[in-house]
């Protein structure tokens, strides 16, 4: 399993600035030291829809898409932490969390998951990019509306 959350995390960074060649453009517009609400008025759903490959490794998004490895993420951004899928086993570290799904749950979640629930079973290192978890996020944002 670490194994494959390191695999997915290179491919992450390897895809990070792939196929976007408005990324300066967009770092630019959010200005210097963005905040995360300022990234978000610049994220591209399109490029976190491409950022989202290595979360397929072990999530679906489509709509009454199976579990797998993790929960399906269809229709996840606004829900409570730790119980979007009544079928999936979240771990009781996740379930205790609390919140909602937004923006800057998220943006932590994807950043360190481990950080943000001590106690997680998700195996995956998080992605260091503000503005690639900017992207991820507006995707996951799509799959609610």
């Amino acid at each position: 399993m670490l194994r494959q959350a390191s695999a997915a995390l290179l491919l992450t960074l390897s895809l990070i600035g792939c196929a976007d060649d408005r990324r300066a453009e967009r770092l630019k517009a959010a200005g210097p030291n963005p905040t995360l609400e300022k990234l978000m008025t610049v994220a591209d759903a399109k490029a976190g829809a491409r950022l989202f490959g290595t979360c397929a490794a072990c999530h679906t998004s489509s709509a009454g898409g199976p579990d797998t490895g993790g929960p399906n993420l269809h229709g996840i951004y606004g829900q409570p932490i730790g119980q979007h899928s009544a079928r999936f086993g979240y771990t009781a570290a996740l379930r205790a969390k609390g919140g909602v799904w937004d923006d800057k749950a998220f943006d932590a979640w994807i950043a360190n998951p481990q950080r943000f629930v001590p106690g997680t079973k998700m195996q995956f290192s998080g992605i260091p990019d503000p503005l690639a978890r900017a992207d991820l996020i507006a995707y996951l944002r799509s799959l609610s509306n």
